[in-house]
C-alpha cells in the first residue's frame, strides 16, 4: 500500500479542526514518523479500497499503518501513542470501549463544520512541513504544480 512504509494520516483537509489537529501532530512528532494526505486527493481515494470501512469511518480521521486501516478514536489513540509529550497520557482512552469513544468522535465529527468551520480549499503546507505531505497530483481536480 505504502512505498516508504510510513504511517500515513488521511484528513478531511477542508475542514478547521482537522488541519488544527494535523498541526498538532507535526509538532508532537519529532522524528517525523508521519506522512499526511489530504481525503479529497485522489490518491486518498485510490488508497480507500478496504471493503470493511464503511461511509461513517470514511468521515473521519484515516490511519494507515503498516498495512493496517484505524479510523475514528482508535486511529486517534494510535497516532497519540507515537507521539512524545505528555499527550502520550491520553493513551489511556483506551481503557474506554470503542462503541463510546466512537460514538463520541462521530458526534464531533458530524458537527465539525457548525463548531469549528471550513476553509474553501485544502491546506496548503508551508515550505518547513511540505516533505510531511505526500505529493498528489490533483486535490478537488486542482494541480499541485
Amino acid at each position: 500500500m505504502k512505498k516508504d512504509n510510513q504511517p500515513i494520516i488521511m484528513f478531511d483537509g477542508i475542514c478547521n479542526v482537522c488541519n488544527h489537529w494535523v498541526q498538532f501532530v507535526i509538532k508532537r512528532d519529532t522524528k517525523g514518523i508521519f506522512k499526511f494526505l489530504s481525503l479529497q486527493s485522489d490518491l486518498a481515494c485510490s488508497l480507500i479500497t478496504n471493503p470493511n470501512l464503511n461511509n461513517k469511518q470514511l468521515d473521519s480521521i484515516i490511519l494507515i499503518d503498516k498495512d493496517q486501516i484505524y479510523t475514528e478514536s482508535t486511529a486517534i489513540l494510535h497516532i497519540m501513542n507515537k507521539l512524545t509529550g505528555p499527550i502520550r497520557f491520553f493513551i489511556l482512552f483506551w481503557i474506554i470501549p470503542k462503541k463510546i469513544r466512537d460514538r463520541a468522535y462521530r458526534f464531533i465529527a458530524k458537527n465539525r463544520y457548525r463548531f469549528f468551520g471550513k476553509k474553501e480549499s485544502c491546506l496548503v503546507p508551508s515550505k518547513e512541513i511540505q516533505n510531511r505531505f505526500i505529493k498528489t497530483k490533483t486535490e478537488r481536480g486542482k494541480t499541485d504544480e
